[in-house]
């Protein structure tokens, strides 16, 4: 599997992560469109997390670490809150539209 994102063929791991992150506003507007999901200002709020968290950390949180964190921003952000966004799973499926790797273990740190 791949994404086209600027005219280049970005190659993914079997499971459709970028195999080196991408943090264009292209990336996560092809990677959405694959996975299904309509663009909000909330999804991209959760986007940048997702790519702060990759920059400062190396990788991206866990679920529970993920959710104490957006409530920091978005006090009323709950467990549902967050699948609705992201509902295959948020920590992994923030993380690939996000475009970036393929969280480490059970969803990161």
């Amino acid at each position: 599997m791949s994404y086209v994102i600027a005219g280049e063929e970005l190659e993914t791991d079997p499971e459709g992560y970028l195999l080196e992150p991408n943090y264009s506003e292209e990336a996560v507007g092809v990677i959405a469109a694959a996975e299904g999901i309509e663009l909000t200002p909330a999804h991209w709020q959760i986007i940048n997390y997702m790519r702060d968290q990759y920059r400062e950390h190396g990788h991206t949180p866990n679920f529970r670490n993920m959710l104490k964190d957006v409530q920091e921003f978005w006090p009323e952000a709950d467990s549902k809150a967050l699948y609705d966004l992201f509902p295959v799973g948020p920590a992994k499926q923030a993380a690939k539209v996000a475009g970036l790797t393929q969280p480490l273990g059970k969803g990161g740190y």
